[in-house]
């Protein structure tokens, strides 16, 4: 009997440390940002980090702040120029590092961003691909602190009114798969953008062509982002 317990316990720890191996590789393998400094975290003085988190400021204080999950296995400052948009447009951006480049392993991030900008009024959180949905999740359950969700490559996951929700995505993305997206309020299809160019990362396994720049595709997602929250903050 001994000798079985034996057998198994070094079978079972084998296999924890091929699993273990395994992922350590998987997680190993991501997309880096392309042609965004790291610089900019520390030199940009609109830009502080938090730990985990990358506060981007507006010049004049704002009320209004939104806090983005990034893609799955994307490196979190590949979304640095398209929330510098977003700040250059009076919104305070959050920007998180997830473990792992990976959302679902921090779904709940954005407990610890409310406490440290007690200013803002009217948060806002999102996200692109995974983050997205992740995102979405943690929207369904925080529908008193959240007003509205912002996609990107991605679809509403959970109990969130379309409403409630703006949804962006490219005419060419391979990635998503766009029969989720089951309603019609609020979603906006940029033509010849694709799945990866909402980030700068280059391309992504599996995703179309893009027949625009990854500047074009950002600045449009960025003006529906704008007039989506201008319509929401006008509400009560």
């Amino acid at each position: 009997m001994k000798k079985w317990l034996k057998i198994t316990l070094i079978s079972l720890l084998s296999l924890i440390l091929v699993l273990a191996v395994a992922f350590l590789i998987y997680v190993s393998n991501y997309y880096h940002a392309v042609d965004v400094s790291k610089d900019a975290l520390v030199n940009e003085k609109t830009i502080t980090t938090d730990g985990k988190l990358t506060i981007l400021s507006p010049s004049t204080p704002s009320e209004t702040g939104f806090i983005f999950y990034p893609g799955g296995k994307v490196e979190h400052i590949a979304y640095l120029p398209l929330l510098e948009k977003l700040r250059q447009n009076g919104i305070t951006c959050v920007l998180v590092d997830m473990p792992f480049n990976l959302a679902f392993f921090n779904s709940n991030a954005a407990d610890d961003v409310f406490g440290k900008l007690p200013e803002i009024k009217n948060w806002y959180i999102g996200g692109h691909s995974l983050g997205g949905a992740m995102a979405s999740n943690y929207a369904a359950k925080h529908q008193d602190q959240i007003k509205g969700l912002i996609l990107l490559g991605a679809y509403i996951y959970g109990d969130i009114p379309p409403a409630n929700a703006l949804t962006v995505y490219g005419s060419l993305d391979g990635v998503l798969d766009k029969s989720k997206i089951t309603y019609k309020e609020n979603v906006f299809v940029i033509e010849g953008g694709n799945h990866g160019q909402f980030g700068n990362y280059g391309a992504q396994k599996g995703d179309g062509t893009a027949t625009i720049s990854s500047e074009q595709q950002q600045q449009e997602t960025v003006d529906h982002i704008i007039e989506f929250i201008k319509m929401k903050d006008k509400t009560k």
